[in-house]
């Protein structure tokens, strides 16, 4: 999955911005056609502490109070939910992506 917001950041840097209190988001977002719902995330988002959340999820907030709620019955459930998430920040992914960057990738040997 792609993180938008970390080109040109050295590890150096993206350790102390994450020791500042940034973190990795994803937000969420529901596409209904007829009567079949889809709910799908963003890519992952590197959030300084500066950053406005809200701003950056509002767009997806937006596609599902256009284009979600039309599936029954799960059109309106997923549409409320994701409006939700997407008020609140989105969702915290900081962990898990901390671990999969200090995990070892498979087949590639180090010196």
């Amino acid at each position: 999955m792609k993180i938008i917001g970390v080109e040109n950041v050295s590890p150096e840097q993206l350790k102390a911005e994450l020791a500042a209190g940034a973190r990795f988001v994803i937000y969420q977002y529901c596409i209904s056609v007829l009567v079949m719902s889809f709910k799908r995330a963003s890519h992952i988002y590197f959030m300084r502490p500066e950053d406005n959340a809200f701003t950056k999820g509002l767009p997806f907030s937006l596609i599902s109070l256009v284009l979600g709620w039309w599936g029954i019955p799960w059109g309106p459930i997923w549409t409320i939910s994701t409006i939700v998430t997407n008020l609140r920040g989105g969702r915290d992914v900081t962990n898990e992506v901390v671990r999969s960057m200090a995990a070892p990738v498979a087949g590639v040997t180090r010196k």
